[in-house]
């Protein structure tokens, strides 16, 4: 998705990385005032692709595989009718609960993979729009009804056979496979169905495989029925989609048509965009707010970066700061509540745990996160004399909320329904009904049928990638299920590593950042939680801690190369070098793999404990991130010495793993020290560090204006990168 952007812009980084990009999209200024300049990339991730084009979204989707002519409009067609079913189906069944969980599944996943196979090409180029690629998707098209169908038709056969399945029973397992297998191709990407082939391989091979990880195997017949007709494709993975994160996406999908999402950035621009690298921390805060409903990184990335990136440019921002920044924000919009993207709802399903606790123990070290986040930002603002926004590029507050405090209320409704445990579904559907209700309001925010039937195309094309992905990981979560391998992986986790919590740690992370590479967040989330979560837990762990981890680590495909999708599509709308934008992100999202050493080594997970255990972990962990961000970029309020760095890093290695350095002492010195000497120690002497470059910028300060009194006062207006600087 990130390569299909910078394709389709054509833009290619010049030489000269600190040249001013001619961005085009406009500025939080020009949309934060008119609610109605809502486009459809705040939903869709290419959307902005379309250059303004007032073609109706379908169509558009349609002439992106098929080009112009008949067939082209037949498909167009084709896509509004199945996409407003399939919305239309969603609702019913959020507010009626019709059919039975396993029919929900089947029929959902027959929409979605049917709508792949018309808008995602089998092959690129004239190939896939040929006659014969058409009459080949359409036969998918027979097949994928037929295997959806079939077992509705003949539920009280299956139920009767009761695991006696037929050749029939596994045949058409098989050829579901295959067609989610290639829907995935399409939708997801190659790598994805190179390793779902790999765990069936592993399955069917199990009695050639030595040592600890063989298994008694199983036969072709026995994976295909138990993908299809067991807890596979329309397992619990997939139900979550149909059951929760559909009506999230519908809720993304009309703020954004609604123009909800331009207030929210341009409310963030009115906040921060005044402060020194205001800009960067613009994005920051808009992206987080946009971030926690949109439910795709790459999604948010696309549709406020064209706002916020240009800005950042204009004060100074490298073209790969500017996009990292972007990235890393939309990014943790993922671990933002109240929605935080479909992984949490997979993880209250499989734990139980309730989404609103799960939720209420998610606020602090995500924001956490954006405080480290907006520090770096700071940070690099006065590293590179970064210039303060002209006062003419920035909304005001009054035409601001004038234009959009009516989205306030949905928001607000939204996240006090989930704390008060409200089912999500039902949440979700209040939300819907108060954002239209509020968006009859004024003119420029009030949906005509046209824009009723975007947000259908919107939602349905939005929720492809992740159901495909979602249904796939069900292949390999009933792999991993029929194998044994979680089990087998756990205990060799914990033997290999002696029982140690950071090497296990930093192995989960590193497995996070391969899987990452050929699976979505949301899958790889999946994956991960069967596979490394009963490791973490045999470590001792908390349920809702070790998954709370292991979401952490998933999202860092979004951020970190080879991979890094998020900071790739940031990179097509700077004109970034795509390597050079996701190292940036991967360095302005630090926080994915400092935090969850917190959340295992500290107090900070213990909402609803002890409030000074939660207080020291939150102070401590602070302390921690900012000598750690500080000691990585080497700057400050000034540029720091090597030894103020390794003193910073030392600081932020205490607090985050005190009982390991507790441990090292025990083996080293046979002492027995508190781990909470080391914590405290590290806070003291990050806080100290800190604070001494605080009191030594303000006496350096004091003594350049004292030397400057005999100069003229500079213009009014004149803001430029050394004032930004001080």
């Amino acid at each position: 998705m990130a390569e299909n952007q910078s394709r389709t812009r054509g833009e290619t980084p010049g030489p000269d990385e600190h040249d001013e990009t001619a961005g085009a999209g406009g500025t939080p200024g020009s949309t934060a005032t008119d609610a109605s300049a809502s486009t459809d990339a705040a939903a869709l991730p290419d959307a902005e692709e379309d250059g303004g084009s007032a073609d109706p979204v379908w169509r558009r989707l349609a002439a992106e595989r098929w080009g112009e002519g008949r067939t082209a409009s037949a498909v167009g067609a084709a896509v509004l009718v199945l996409a407003a079913a399939l919305t239309l189906f969603q609702l019913y069944i959020a507010l009626r609960a019709g059919f039975d969980a396993r029919q929900q599944r089947l029929i959902h996943l027959m929409f979605v993979m049917v709508l792949v196979f018309l808008a995602k090409p089998v092959l690129p180029g004239r190939a896939g729009r040929s006659v014969p690629a058409l009459v080949f998707d359409l036969v998918l098209i027979a097949a994928t009804v037929a295997v959806s169908l079939y077992p509705m038709l003949f539920q009280a056969e299956l139920a009767s056979r009761a695991g006696a399945y037929t050749d029939t029973d596994w045949i058409m397992g098989l050829t579901a496979m295959v067609l989610l297998l290639e829907a995935t191709r399409r939708a997801v990407g190659t790598v994805m169905v190179v390793m779902v082939a790999g765990f069936v391989l592993y399955a069917w091979i199990g009695p050639l495989i030595p040592g600890r990880f063989g298994h008694s195997g199983a036969t072709i017949q026995r994976i295909a029925t138990h993908s299809y007709l067991g807890d596979g494709i329309y397992g619990l993975t997939l139900g979550v989609v149909v059951t929760f994160v559909f009506v999230f996406i519908l809720f993304g999908a009309l703020l954004s048509k609604t123009g909800g999402g331009n207030f929210f950035v341009g409310l963030a621009y009115v906040l921060t965009g005044r402060m020194v690298g205001g800009p960067a921390k613009g994005a920051v805060l808009g992206s987080a707010l946009m971030g926690s409903v949109s439910g795709s990184a790459i999604a948010n990335v696309v549709s406020t970066g064209p706002f916020t990136i240009p800005l950042m440019r204009k004060v100074g921002y490298r073209r790969h700061d500017a996009a990292g920044v972007e990235a890393a924000a939309s990014t943790g919009g993922q671990i933002l509540p109240p929605i935080m993207g479909a992984g949490a709802f997979i993880m209250a399903e499989r734990t139980g745990i309730p989404y609103a606790d799960i939720v209420k123990v998610a606020v602090i070290p995500a924001l956490m996160y954006f405080g480290v986040m907006f520090l770096f930002v700071d940070i690099l603002a006065r590293k590179h004399a970064v210039g303060l926004a002209k006062d003419s590029e920035l909304p005001t507050l009054r035409a601001v909320m004038g234009a959009g405090w009516h989205f306030l209320a949905p928001l607000v409704l939204l996240i006090v329904l989930l704390l008060n445990y409200v089912p999500p579904t039902q949440a979700g559907l209040y939300a819907c009904g108060a954002l239209l209700l509020v968006a009859m309001l004024r003119a420029g925010s009030r949906l005509s049928p046209r824009d009723f039937l975007e947000v259908f195309v919107l939602a349905a094309r939005n929720t492809m990638p992740v159901s495909v992905a979602c249904a796939v990981a069900g292949v390999i979560v009933g792999m991993v299920g029929l194998t044994g391998l979680g089990l087998v992986l756990s205990d060799v986790l914990v033997t290999a590593f002696a029982g140690s919590l950071l090497l296990t740690l930093l192995m989960v992370a590193l497995t996070s950042l391969v899987m990452g590479i050929g699976l979505p967040v949301t899958a790889a989330y999946v994956v991960l939680a069967v596979l490394a979560v009963p490791a973490l837990e045999e470590l001792g762990l908390a349920v809702i801690v070790a998954h709370m981890i292991v979401y952490w680590y998933s999202q860092d495909s979004n951020v970190t190369p080879p991979v890094a999708f998020a900071a790739f599509a940031a990179a097509g709308i700077a004109n970034a070098r795509p390597m050079r934008a996701g190292l940036s992100a991967w360095k302005f999202a630090k926080g994915l793999y400092l935090i969850p050493m917190l959340m295992a080594y500290t107090a900070l997970m213990a909402v609803g404990g002890p409030v000074t255990a939660l207080a020291a972990a939150v102070v401590g962990g602070c302390v921690a991130l900012a000598s750690a961000a500080i000691a990585i970029e080497g700057h400050f309020l000034r540029r720091t010495v090597p030894g103020e760095r390794l003193a910073l890093g030392l600081a932020a290695a205490l607090v985050m793993v005190a009982p390991e350095w507790s441990s090292l002492f025990r083996w080293a010195l046979s002492a027995s020290v508190d781990p909470g000497w080391f914590t405290l120690a590290g806070s003291v002497l990050g806080a100290v560090l800190i604070a001494l470059q605080v009191v030594g910028h303000r006496l350096a300060r004091r003594r350049a204006d004292t030397a400057d009194t005999a100069e003229p006062a500079p213009e009014a207006g004149n803001r430029d990168g050394a004032a930004a600087g001080r």
